[in-house]
């Protein structure tokens, strides 16, 4: 279908209309269609996959979170932090003492307020909030290496409390986390029995649904933000300080927000990962995992939510995956046997994919997704059915002069 129209010199010129316009709305679609066949799946996966891949799938839940809450931080906003693991180890610990049991574990006397883990859940989330808008006057302050060293004390902190204040956090040896209940309904065992479908939903299966859930809630909390007001005030921070603080932009107060709301995901992140390992200890919130965060939004992309998610996913179920199929990979091992432990190879791999991706695709996993897209439309690099790719016939088309003046209707 085609539009013919007669410029100012008498030449005819064709708008192609029809195979255009209908082409646009396959495309609009193709992303949402993409992402429900991908939740599909998602909610079928615990029908036909079995428990190591399920458990698997909670722990990349809770490193989803965890990467989503950093990007806001760092990638949309420019704020350099390496506090990433404190905030996990707040709202972790927060969970464990608040729904919690007092009682002895060796010579330590542990306290617990054994509230609901519903409470305890949305407790972390609040005091790790907490915890970043008490430190977000420093980050408003503070910007590159000045504020990523800033936040590091942090972690040095966090690990000094972790260890000494045993009552709460079970010292060196940690703590176990409570079981996570909702309404009477246990995740961790089988009260009550539920089978769907034939299949027995035990504690993976139950995990699983409820990471998903969580993860997806935090994926599109993030990505409404990004498209809202406040969202295109954050990524002008990234770009120039001085051009939003011109444009009205309250800087500080906003660098103060986005502070809080990483940490807060970073406080579920760190409720999940005391979920999926069943104990928290001081050694698991050390530097080491600030840096792992940082691979994930770099290797995913950063400022992109779907980036976080790639990154996320490659870097905490490569470890897994490793030390699952160690009989099998190359130069990969089992503990005590020799070789490389599957932790090490997995940082080697993502290592190298993290070098690999500054030198050729700074835009990460998702910047390689959006180019292997554009090229899909057209492979000489335009858009497939656009004018431009067409052969053109000099009888229907005008020189460039031709063309109508700017804000014409003809």
């Amino acid at each position: 279908m085609s539009e013919t129209t007669v410029t100012a010199h008498g030449a005819t010129r064709t708008r192609r209309t029809g195979g255009q316009a209908a082409s646009r709305p396959r495309r609009s679609l193709l992303g949402p269609a993409l992402g429900a066949a991908l939740l599909l799946v998602l909610l079928l996966a615990p029908f036909y996959v079995d428990e190591f891949w399920l458990r698997t799938g909670f722990a990349v839940f809770g490193a989803i979170v965890g990467a989503i809450g950093l990007n806001l931080l760092v990638g949309t906003t420019g704020q350099l932090s390496l506090a990433h693991a404190f905030f996990l180890a707040v709202g972790a610990i927060s969970y464990v003492f608040v729904s919690g049991e007092s009682g002895g574990l060796g010579v330590a006397q542990l306290s617990g307020l054994g509230l609901p883990p519903l409470v305890g859940m949305v407790v972390g989330v609040l005091l790790a909030g907490l915890a970043g808008l008490i430190f977000s006057p420093i980050a408003a302050r503070l910007r590159g290496i000045y504020l990523g060293v800033a936040s590091l004390g942090l972690v040095f902190i966090g690990q000094h409390v972790l260890n000494t204040w045993t009552s709460v956090t079970g010292g060196f040896n940690g703590r176990a986390a409570p079981e996570f209940s909702l309404f009477g309904f246990h995740f961790a065992n089988d009260n009550p029995l539920l089978f769907i479908a034939g299949v027995p939903f035990r504690e993976a299966e139950r995990l699983w649904y409820l990471g998903l859930v969580l993860a997806l809630g935090a994926f599109l909390f993030a990505r409404n933000l990004l498209r809202s007001r406040p969202g295109r005030a954050l990524q002008t921070l990234r770009d120039s300080e001085v051009a939003a603080s011109v444009m009205g932009v309250n800087v500080q107060r906003y660098k103060g927000r986005v502070f809080l709301v990483s940490s807060m995901y970073a406080g579920l992140s760190g409720v999940m990962y005391a979920l999926s390992i069943g104990s928290v200890a001081p050694e698991s919130f050390g530097l080491e995992v600030s840096i792992q965060y940082l691979a994930m939004i770099v290797l995913g992309g950063l400022g992109s939510v779907i980036g976080a998610v790639l990154g996320a996913t490659f870097v905490s179920a490569l470890p897994l995956v490793f030390q699952k199929y160690a009989d099998v990979i190359p130069f990969v091992s089992s503990p005590g046997e020799g070789g490389l432990a599957a932790g090490e190879m997995a940082r080697f791999l993502y290592g190298a994919a993290i070098v690999l991706v500054i030198l050729f695709e700074p835009g990460g996993l998702a910047g390689l997704a959006a180019r292997f897209r554009r090229r899909g439309r057209d492979p000489s690099g335009g858009r497939a059915g656009s004018p431009a790719a067409a052969p053109t016939d000099p009888s229907t088309t005008s020189a460039p002069s031709d063309r109508p003046a700017q804000g014409s209707t003809t």
